[in-house]
C-alpha cells in the first residue's frame, strides 16, 4: 500500500442491516486502511459530505434494500457536485448481476456480493487505489 488510504463505508437509504458494513469496516481497518463508518440511514448528500470532510480516497456503499440503482448513482452525483468525481466508489449487498453490470456502466468500480472474501476485497481496494495513482504522503 502506497499510503494508508481513507475509506468511508456508508449505508444509504432506509436499509437497517449493518452487519456486512461493520464487517467490511473491520476487515479494511485490519488491512491498514483508515476507515470511517457513517452508520445507518444516510442520505446521498450526507455520504458525499462525509467523503469531502474526511478527504476520503474511496467510499464503499452497503445496501440490501433493493434501492441500489437509485442510491448508488445519487451518491456519485453528489460526489461530482462537490468536485469529487475521482473518488473510488464500490459497493456490496444483495445486488443481481444485471444490476451490478448497470452500476459498473455508471462508474461504480466494483460490486461485491454475499460470500465475497474480505481479504480479496481489501486486496482489490488497495491495488485499485495504488493503480489510480493516489498521491503518496
Amino acid at each position: 500500500m502506497k499510503r494508508p488510504y481513507r475509506i468511508v463505508v456508508a449505508k444509504p437509504g432506509l436499509d437497517g442491516h449493518d452487519r456486512g458494513a461493520k464487517t467490511i469496516t473491520r476487515a479494511l481497518r485490519d488491512h491498514g486502511f483508515e476507515v470511517i463508518y457513517t452508520g445507518l440511514h444516510q442520505t446521498p448528500e450526507q455520504i458525499a459530505e462525509t467523503v469531502l470532510q474526511e478527504d476520503a480516497d474511496g467510499v464503499g456503499l452497503s445496501l440490501l434494500s433493493g434501492a441500489h440503482l437509485t442510491l448508488f448513482p445519487r451518491v456519485m452525483e453528489e460526489l461530482r457536485s462537490r468536485d469529487m468525481g475521482d473518488v473510488l466508489v464500490f459497493g456490496g449487498g444483495v445486488i443481481p448481476d444485471a444490476d451490478a453490470r448497470a452500476l459498473k456502466d455508471q462508474g461504480v468500480a466494483a460490486v461485491f456480493g454475499p460470500g465475497s472474501s474480505l481479504k480479496d476485497i481489501a486486496a482489490w481496494l488497495e491495488a485499485e487505489l495504488d493503480r489510480r495513482g493516489a498521491v503518496e504522503v
